[in-house]
């Protein structure tokens, strides 16, 4: 195969593929106090535990699948997502990212307390890239959204957990996203809202070539959103196939414990 050929080849299995972890491990390292921590950076020999979030961990998603990740909480579903949206890098192992994330992790986090909503949103989209014709057009529709009314001109310090958590889900789920990530959102303000927010789910996955990643341990959420799953247990992959094997699988797995 010539040169060309292979490159072509190249190009076309990155066309179709979303995400791919070959042999990812992540490693942490836990030190009794945060004296000892410190001192690691100058003192070699500092003892610390180690632990393995992510332990040889290898699969491929396809642009426009949806998959749900199961397994209990410390599993190494969570770091898993960190190292596709670059929170985190792998210890050793490659991983390969095509398009564009949007995560819905912990919506409040990154909002800066001094600014205002409106603030902290154009910080954020400029982050993203939008140009400021696309932030003056998408603010209106996030802030609308969000449902926090003159609040949007208020500095953050002044909002309830709920606001800044409904206006980050609100700004993650108005961009356009090649790969969106779910930890556990959904649930999201009143009961009125997380109505809102599932139909904002619904609506960015009926586009075409959407990539969905979902974390929980809502089994009906996950059978109801996938088509596949993947199940980790103490950072291994011990489980990927269709979404009502992988629940059958996670909860014998769950009950034999």
């Amino acid at each position: 195969m010539s040169y060309n050929a292979r490159l072509i080849e190249t190009r076309a299995m990155r066309s179709i593929v979303a995400i791919r972890f070959s042999h990812v491990t992540k490693k942490y390292r836990l030190y009794k106090n945060d004296r000892r921590r410190l001192a690691s950076t100058f003192v070699p020999g500092v003892k610390y535990d180690e632990v393995l979030a992510n332990n040889d961990l290898s699969f491929t998603i396809k642009r426009g699948e949806s998959v749900a990740f199961l397994g209990h909480n410390g599993a190494g579903k969570s770091t898993a997502l960190k190292i596709i949206t670059g929170v985190t890098a792998p210890t050793t192992g490659t991983v390969e990212v095509h398009g564009r994330v949007s995560a819905l992790l912990d919506l409040s986090a990154g909002f800066d307390a001094r600014l205002t909503g409106r603030d902290n949103l154009k910080l954020r989209a400029r982050l993203w890239g939008l140009s400021e014709p696309e932030i003056t057009n998408l603010l209106p529709e996030i802030a609308d959204f969000a449902e926090v009314g003159k609040y949007i001109d208020q500095p953050m310090r002044t909002y309830s957990a709920g606001m800044k958590a409904r206006l980050g889900f609100a700004f993650a789920s108005s961009l356009k996203p090649d790969i969106l990530i779910l930890d556990e959102v959904l649930s999201v303000g009143d009961r009125q809202f997380s109505q809102k927010s599932l139909a904002r789910m619904q609506e960015i996955m009926s586009t075409e070539g959407v990539t969905l990643l979902f974390v929980t341990h809502a089994l009906g959420s996950a059978e109801k959103f996938c088509k596949r799953a993947l199940v980790i247990d103490h950072g291994r992959l011990q489980f990927d196939g269709p979404i009502d094997q992988g629940v059958s699988y996670y909860k014998k797995s769950t009950s034999a414990k």
